[in-house]
């Protein structure tokens, strides 16, 4: 590594993009994992789905609770 950088000739903000969406990585443990791999594979349906359809039917019912 060098001391020091120039950074006189820099552009700030030359990659930012304010509608940017991100997907952010969820990392499962291996039980959760094989529970929603055999979920998928039954309905011929990718993880992301499986998951997601999980995740909002677990909203609803915290939404019946409150």
């Amino acid at each position: 590594m060098k001391k020091e950088y120039d950074f006189s000739q820099g552009e700030r903000g030359k990659f930012y993009r304010p509608n940017a969406e991100m997907n952010i990585p969820v990392y499962l443990d291996a039980e959760n994992l094989s529970f929603v791999e055999k979920i998928a594979e039954k309905k011929k349906k990718n993880i992301s789905t499986v998951v997601n359809e999980l995740i909002r039917s677990d909203k609803q019912l915290a939404d019946l609770i409150d």
